[in-house]
Order: structure tokens, then C-alpha cells, then sequence
């Protein structure tokens, strides 16, 4: 019933059909990426370097049980979410090129801002995210050759936010980055290979491993909370109406293509890195994996480096509406890319944006605090809770009643699971903050 998703009623309007004019002029492009492209994005950002941090801040708090079917769960109802995302593309007679355009087609101007002000919620901490791994993989490097303790972790994030902004100059929009995915995958390829290769030699050679879930029974429902936060926000992107417009006709019916090859083999190399970390270190899973595994030391720096240098070209992916949103405004998609112009446009606004990213990372470098709250004020809200009411709103008329009993059903259960999650993420945060003195060395 429910996971059937109305295939009838949808099958006729997904089939190619005449292209839909986009809901806004923009000055990124669109109807432009093969759909191999877009799957290419989704993957980078399943299998970015936040695969490393899986297996310490959700399997610990979690388990072995309840975290195997968490994640396997939280990819199935997130390819359902994100369906139902996706064949809201085309609505109203319009291209919803922006996930704010779709909620404020379908709801009102109100619903309009609050999209856009949880999107960027979403998106900043997302990216903040990344910054913090950069710096953690700069940290291991220098930590493998040299144990002075003299780059610290906010001098990595420093570096790590230099770098991101330097590239981020370079590249105009989402659509440019096509080679940069391939580089991005193979550079993940690196640290994902190393990580699960160097976890099982591990693994193997320990002969036991201490599985029990650690902290007190108070602190165990915080943590198991901000986990169940963590699996949904490992699988999903916050913006996908956003990644869908470059996409080429036939829009839903590519797009759809793109998400089944994200959520299958797209998704492998993220379990595979999460349960052999776990099953290798146990409860002492380092948050990053890879200062866990024990091995040659130029293979870890190989890996941390891969690391480094995939976290920032992933950035550019979850900060690309943000850009997109800055460059429409100021007219900045005329002309060459590369003009004196344009060019000094990006250094100054994405240059102050990843500052201000680079800044809160340093001063706050929790990451796995960060994913937690963000999967619960952020992807919660917007894949879940507006998917499931969106397409209610949109398909009213034309859905049975269990197919509505299904989809409030979602709408509510996963509204208590973002409340439950952000007050578990604050509290870690809270407490990790007594814990750690602000721009931490962790």
C-alpha cells in the first residue's frame, strides 16, 4: 500500500513528456546533468568522509542490533522520502527548483521562509561538519609523524576552511563539478578502502572485543536518541529539489533513477566501513575511524589525506544553494564565469560564508553533536515530516484514505523523533561543552 507510492497514478506523469519552464530565473544551470551525474552527487555525499565517523557515533551508542537495523531502516524509508521529494518536482505547471519554491507553492510565503531558514540551518551545519573532519584528518597526519602537540585541532580547521574557500572560488556551480566527482569518488574509494581493509586485519588479529553500550542509563537515552538522528542524517542531502533541477527530462523519472542506484550499491561502501569498524574496536570505535586502525604508517597518511581532499569537494555540494541563492541575487550567473567580476564576487561572499562555517567548527568541534542536531532540526522537518505533508497537500484529492492515515502517520511520528532528537543533540552539546574548553584539542 504505502510503499507501492501510487506507481498508477504517478506512472503516466513520470514518463518523458514536454519539459516544464522552472519555477525562477537562476544563475546556476539546470536540465543540464545526465542522471549518472546526479547519482554521482547523491553518493558523494552518502560516502563522504562522515563514513568514518559511523561507526563510533552510532554503533557504540546503539549497538549491534538495534544500529544494523536502524541503518538498514533509516535507507528505506529515506529512499521513500526522498521518492516522494522527487515526484513533487514538477508541480503547479512549474519546475520547483528550490526546496523553498515547493513549500511556498504549496503552502504560502510563511511555509516559504521556514523552509528556507531550516534548509540553512541544515546545509551550514552540514558543512560545518565537514570542516571539523578536514581539520581531524590534518590533525591525524601531522599526529602520525609527530607527537609535539603542536598543531592543534583549531589551526587544522583554520587550514581545512582556507583550502574549502579556495576551492569554492573555483567552481561557479553544481553542475561544474563533473570531473570533480570522479576525483571524489576515487579519493573516497581511498579512505573507505584502507578503513574497512585495515579494520578487518584488525579485527581479526584481536582476539575479543568489549561490545557493551557505555554511560549510565540517563546518559544511554540521550546518546541512543542523538544516534537514531545520526542514521538519517548519514542518508540524506536536505536538498534535493535543489540537486534534481540539474537534472535533464525526463526530471522525476531520471531523478528516481538516480536515488535507486544512491540507496543500493551507492550505499555499500557506508555499511561496509560502519560494521567492520565497529566490529573491529567495539566500544572504543574512535568517532574517527581512521584513528582507530592500526597499521603502516604512510597508508594511514594516504587515507587521511584521500580524506581531506574529498571532504572538500563534498562541501561544495551542500554549500551550492547557499551560492546559488547569493549569485541569482546579485546577478552574478552573466556572463564568463571566470571574470574579474564574478570571481571577486565568490572570493568576498563564499569566502565570508565558509569563514563564519570555519569559525563555529573551531569553536565547537563536536562532530558527532553536529549530527545529531542536525538530523533533528533539520533533515527530520525537511525529508520526512514536509515530504509526507507536502505530497498530502499536493495529491489530496486523488489518495484513498489508508494511503492519508499513512502518510499522517509519518507526518506525526516523525515530528516526536525531531523534538526528541534536538533535545537529546543540545544536551550532548551541553555536556561535551563542560567536558571540552571552547576551540577544543580534541
Amino acid at each position: 500500500m504505502a510503499t507501492a507510492m501510487e506507481v498508477g497514478e504517478e506512472k503516466a506523469r513520470v514518463d518523458e513528456g514536454p519539459e516544464l519552464d522552472a519555477s525562477d530565473d537562476t544563475a546556476h544551470q539546470i536540465s543540464h546533468d545526465h542522471w549518472l551525474q546526479v547519482s554521482f552527487v547523491l553518493t558523494t555525499g552518502v560516502n563522504s568522509s562522515y563514513v568514518l565517523g559511523y561507526a563510533g557515533s552510532t554503533m557504540v551508542p546503539l549497538g549491534w542490533v538495534v544500529g544494523t537495523v536502524g541503518f538498514i531502516l533509516a535507507a528505506a524509508i529515506s529512499l521513500y522520502a526522498n521518492t516522494l521529494l522527487a515526484r513533487l518536482h514538477e508541480v503547479g505547471g512549474k519546475r520547483r527548483i528550490r526546496y523553498r519554491d515547493l513549500a511556498g507553492y504549496i503552502y504560502g510565503r510563511k511555509m516559504y521562509v521556514l523552509t528556507w531558514a531550516l534548509q540553512y540551518v541544515n546545509l551550514f551545519m552540514i558543512n560545518t561538519g565537514y570542516i571539523i573532519l578536514a581539520g581531524q584528518a590534518l590533525k591525524a597526519i601531522y599526529v602520525l609523524y609527530k607527537d609535539d602537540d603542536a598543531l592543534k585541532l583549531p589551526y587544522c580547521i583554520a587550514i581545512a576552511g582556507f583550502v574549502c574557500a579556495l576551492f569554492a572560488f573555483g567552481i561557479p556551480h553544481l553542475s561544474a563539478l563533473r570531473i570533480w566527482l570522479g576525483v571524489s569518488t576515487f579519493l573516497g574509494l581511498i579512505f573507505i578502502i584502507v578503513a574497512f581493509v585495515m579494520s578487518l586485519v584488525n579485527g581479526i588479529s584481536t582476539p575479543s572485543r568489549n561490545y557493551n553500550i557505555p554511560g549510565s542509563h540517563v546518559s544511554n537515552i540521550f546518546s541512543t536518541v542523538g544516534a537514531v538522528a545520526s542514521l538519517v542524517f548519514a542518508f540524506n542531502t536536505g536538498m534535493l529539489p535543489e540537486i534534481q533541477a540539474t537534472i535533464r527530462p525526463p526530471v522525476v523519472k531520471n531523478m528516481e533513477k538516480a536515488l535507486w542506484l544512491q540507496f543500493t550499491i551507492g550505499v555499500l561502501p557506508l555499511y561496509a566501513v560502519t560494521f567492520t569498524g565497529y566490529w573491529a574496536y567495539g566500544s572504543s570505535t574512535s568517532t574517527y575511524l581512521l584513528n582507530s586502525v592500526k597499521g603502516p604508517t604512510w597508508v594511514k597518511a594516504v587515507a587521511n589525506i584521500a580524506a581531506f581532499l574529498q571532504t572538500v569537494i563534498a562541501l561544495h555540494i551542500f554549500a551550492s544553494p547557499m551560492y546559488e541563492y547569493l549569485d541569482t541575487k546579485y546577478g552574478r550567473g552573466k556572463g564568463s564565469a571566470f571574470s574579474f567580476d564574478n570571481i571577486s564576487f565568490r572570493v568576498l561572499v563564499r569566502g565570508g560564508y565558509l569563514t563564519i562555517n570555519t569559525f563555529v567548527a573551531a569553536l565547537l568541534p563536536f562532530l558527532g553533536d553536529f549530527m545529531t542536531l542536525t538530523g533533528a532540526l533539520s533533515v527530520f522537518p525537511l525529508t520526512f515530516v514536509l515530504a509526507n505533508h507536502m505530497y498530502l497537500k499536493a495529491r489530496k484529492n486523488k489518495l484513498p484514505a489508508s494511503q492519508k492515515a499513512w502518510h499522517w502517520l509519518n507526518v506525526v511520528g516523525f515530528s516526536c523523533l525531531a523534538l526528541a532528537a534536538a533535545i537529546a543533540g543540545l544536551k550532548l552539546i551541553v555536556v561535551d561543552s563542560r567536558t571540552y574548553r571552547l576551540f577544543a584539542d580534541l
